[in-house]
């Protein structure tokens, strides 16, 4: 009985020292309920209580017109204007000439190509050509590998494996750290004196300029570019396989499917919106590759790396051309825009079909 009560009282004091600890946490923010309860008591009672909701969508709105909306505006307003100044009182409205600079080419009787945009060489802005190819050889290889590898994985994360969420983190992680951080490791790992060619050269192999020479250049810009960005669309493929019903394998399976007919008259339909997303995403983000190639490569060797962002940057910045510039990005916006149509119709369709 002794026992019984001193546990009862210890009980008792153990639940004062928790309410008291409570009221103690709580007492802040109930100081401040009070004090926006006096702030915005008479300005919910002077807009109503339906305005109240853009009262607090306010803050929002405004981060959104300075930093995205006006600077939207003012860059199509660059680009059509020139010169050297980047205050736009100062600048001379100038019309189309930045469009029709960056599509001036002159064709010559001795190269056959020099009619048609294959040939830079012969146009009037022929970096700006430059990067238009290499940025489309990027999207294609980038993407196309990406989506490929990424729904690989999805498919391997997908079935019951052992330690399926510590390998679904490892393909997460990389997703995690910044374009630079990501950008200064490869690069430290792919100098000359860096990891792989230190690996190399204890196997008694050569070094291989993998930053300096163009192709070794393109490919692993590609390769940093996959492996930095894959995880992020894994994960989104995974969710599109895991909302896939079970009984559907379950019936196709009693019918006789094997498992490419399974993939290929299941997964893969059920999971086209799904992919449709990862592509306009995966598009999106690749058409804007800069900052890992900035700090990688620079746009080098020579031009074998130069990306549309990256041109864009150097015409700012470098040559103090904004009108070139925001005349360039408008273009790219542009071909962004019929791409991410392009892709969402076809989405569309292959759903209704």
């Amino acid at each position: 009985m002794r026992t019984t009560r001193v546990s009862k009282r210890r009980g008792g004091k153990r639940k004062l020292v928790m309410a008291w600890i409570g009221r103690l946490l709580l007492k802040p923010f109930v100081v401040l309920a009070t004090l926006a309860d006096v702030v915005l008591g008479p300005l919910q009672k002077l807009l109503g209580m339906q305005r109240m909701g853009y009262f607090f969508v306010l803050p929002n709105l405004l981060v959104f017109g300075i930093f995205i909306l006006l600077p939207m505006l003012l860059n199509f307003y660059y680009g059509f204007t020139a010169g050297d100044s980047i205050l736009p009182e100062n600048r001379q409205f100038v019309g189309l000439a930045n469009l029709e600079s960056l599509f001036s080419c002159q064709p010559t009787f001795l190269d056959p190509r020099s009619e048609s945009f294959m040939n830079p060489s012969v146009c009037q802005q022929d970096r700006f050509w430059r990067a238009a190819g290499n940025t489309l050889t990027f999207v294609i290889f980038q993407v196309g590998v990406m989506v490929l590898l990424a729904l690989v994985t999805a498919l391997a994360l997908n079935r019951e494996v052992r330690g399926r969420g510590f390998f679904r983190s490892i393909f997460f992680y990389p997703v995690l750290l910044s374009p630079v951080v990501v950008a200064l490791i490869w690069k430290w790992i792919l100098q000359p004196e860096g990891v792989f060619n230190g690996i190399l050269v204890g196997m008694g192999l050569e070094r291989l300029p993998f930053l300096v020479e163009a192709n070794w250049a393109r490919l692993w810009v590609i390769v940093v570019s996959v492996w930095a960005q894959m995880g992020f669309h894994t994960l989104i493929l995974l969710a599109g396989l895991q909302s896939i019903p079970h009984e559907l394998y379950e019936a196709a399976s009693m019918d006789g499917a094997g498992a490419w007919r399974s993939f290929r008259q299941i997964t893969l339909p059920l999971l086209m919106p799904t992919m449709v997303v990862v592509l306009v995403l995966s598009l999106i983000r690749a058409v804007q590759v800069f900052d890992q190639v900035f700090v990688l490569t620079t746009g080098g060797p020579g031009t074998a790396t130069l990306y549309m962002v990256q041109y864009i940057f150097q015409t700012a910045f470098d040559r103090q051309q904004f009108g070139l510039a925001a005349a360039t990005s408008l273009v790219l916006a542009a071909v962004l825009f019929v791409l991410t149509l392009g892709q969402l119709r076809l989405g569309r369709t292959s759903e209704i079909a």
